[in-house]
């Protein structure tokens, strides 16, 4: 977890750790400041994972804001961590708006990390960095969707710069261990007054998928590349990281034409595996 002294540095700070109690997910540590809240917790079936939603009642990231989130799910506990509603970047004159993530997940652990898409408007930057430390028994899914914002000219990516940036770690006898790296840059910005052209192929969203489980096997991996394959979308599918590790990684890479074509993928992926590995119904954020 970040220090005091740390929190002071941030627009928003949001804390959060996640304990199991008598087979139920509860969260034991609780912490925010500035423009980061989170919903009271609900459970969204029978399961025992809690899930809770991050708000920002500024409404949007500005320019040279930074935002800390500090999650730590302990052992046998389950969390779901989603958004309100869309996270929006809007023109950032003052340099880059930033967001740090850190989590920690204990053996047995489960994390679902299901934002709402990221929207970067004309003229803004977002950079964002996201570190997993997690045991081998651990479970992790993280899903982003990128989308670019509406301009007053109607063309398309106006924004200057995203940078995000995931490392994933599996914590050993020896120390952390890296387990994989997902990144991805994107600066419309540089190709001038053709901006667009030639930009993700002509798509103009984005989103990629991280999945880290052991239980991630040859017959899982056909299942999800055949996911992928039925899907709207231009997608690929790469597994990452060292199997001596004992976690294997999979990412989901999209591209497409519209926010609901990414995310229907990704519902279905993450439908296939939670059934697969804990009998969890489909998902149902009950978002309104």
């Amino acid at each position: 977890m970040a220090t005091e002294h740390e929190t002071q540095k941030w627009a928003g700070v949001l804390k959060l750790g996640v304990t199991d109690r008598g087979g139920r997910s509860v969260a034991t540590s609780q912490y925010h400041e500035g423009a980061l809240r989170v919903l009271r917790p609900h459970y969204l079936d029978g399961s025992s994972q809690v899930t809770y939603t991050a708000v920002n009642p500024g409404g949007a990231y500005f320019g040279a804001d930074r935002y800390l989130l500090d999650i730590a799910v302990d052992d046998g506990a389950s969390l779901l961590l989603t958004t309100q509603s869309a996270t929006k970047v809007y023109k950032t004159p003052q340099g880059p708006a930033s967001q740090q993530m850190r989590v920690e997940l204990g053996p047995g652990a489960v994390f679902d990390y299901l934002p709402d898409q990221l929207i970067v408007y004309r003229e803004g930057a977002y950079r964002q960095a996201t570190t997993v430390t997690m045991d081998p028994t651990a479970s992790l899914t993280m899903s982003e969707i990128i989308t670019p914002g509406w301009a007053p000219d109607g063309a398309p990516f106006k924004y200057r710069q995203l940078r995000m940036r995931t490392e994933i770690r599996v914590a050993t006898e020896q120390g952390s261990k890296l387990l994989a790296v997902d990144q991805l840059r994107l600066n419309p910005d540089e190709l001038g007054d053709v901006q667009g052209v030639g930009l993700l192929e002509g798509f103009s969203h984005t989103g990629q998928l991280l999945l880290a489980d052991a239980r991630i096997d040859d017959a899982l991996y056909a299942r999800l590349a055949e996911l992928v394959d039925e899907s709207a979308t231009r997608s690929g599918i790469t597994r990452a990281g060292l199997e001596t590790l004992g976690v294997r990684c999979v990412v989901v890479r999209s591209l497409a034409h519209s926010t609901e074509e990414i995310a229907a993928l990704h519902h279905s992926i993450v439908n296939l595996t939670r059934r697969l590995w804990r009998g969890q119904p489909d998902l149902d954020l009950r978002k309104h």
